[in-house]
């Protein structure tokens, strides 16, 4: 009986303690108190139809490379004469892959006076050209196509902060979870909290609401089993 209790019968998985829950990932590794780091430190099978392969790149800049012979090959074989170009011919169509590129964008603000006034006046009006305001107000290094990054690689491709951290380490960039982890917080604080309150604000205008009762196992919980079925209430 005990073999096939431990074959067949319920069971609760131990989650080790330094695995992170994809849910509350943000919230566990943000650290408010860790000072951000300065620039310095811092892609079922099913059958294709004919041609639906044009249609699928039709949407995507093209590059022509046109392979050419050599000056010194461009040589009639029988009798020495110069050779022109008379046709080209359309080999392939690959599918190119350009690498995430990151870069240092340095916000320079210029200043503008008055020469008249410099020599004529004691007093030189000033201007100053306008600069967009930063993402986060205390922030320096996160720009906001920084911020869509890893808000799409987290929760468009699931893809954890601590992984995130890992492949920005590969490419010469520390920048660590815990400071993903308070930008993700200061994103929902500052400009999504809105949005969803005026959504749940039409979603309650309505008199019946669907509800996905997809149920999840959550572990550790406080006064229930593990084999308790959980809902997701979004």
């Amino acid at each position: 009986m005990a073999a096939r209790h431990h074959r067949f019968g319920a069971s609760s998985e131990k989650t080790p303690p330094d695995q992170l829950s994809l849910f509350n990932e943000a919230e566990a590794v943000a650290a408010p108190a860790v000072p951000e780091p300065d620039i310095d430190k811092a892609v079922p099978r099913r059958r294709k139809q004919k041609g639906k392969r044009d249609k699928d790149f039709s949407g995507l800049p093209t590059e022509q490379v046109v392979h050419e012979l050599p000056e010194n090959e461009r040589i009639c074989p029988d009798c020495g004469g110069p050779m022109h170009t008379c046709g080209h011919m359309l080999l392939r169509r690959e599918l190119t892959v350009v690498p995430a590129q990151y870069k240092v964008t340095e916000h320079i603000q210029a200043a503008y006076s008055c020469r008249h006034c410099e020599k004529a006046s004691d007093k030189t009006p000033m201007k100053k050209a306008s600069v967009p305001a930063p993402v986060f107000k205390n922030s320096g290094i996160c720009s906001p196509s920084l911020l869509a990054q890893v808000l799409y690689n987290k929760y468009v491709l699931a893809l954890p902060l601590y992984r995130q951290e890992q492949d920005l380490k590969r490419l010469g960039i520390h920048l660590s979870r815990q400071t993903m982890g308070n930008w993700v917080i200061a994103a929902n604080d500052l400009y999504f909290e809105q949005i969803f309150t005026l959504l749940r604000q039409e979603l309650l205008k309505n008199e019946h609401l669907h509800a996905d009762e997809s149920s999840i196992q959550v572990l550790h919980e406080g006064g229930r089993r593990p084999q308790t079925k959980s809902y997701m209430w979004v």
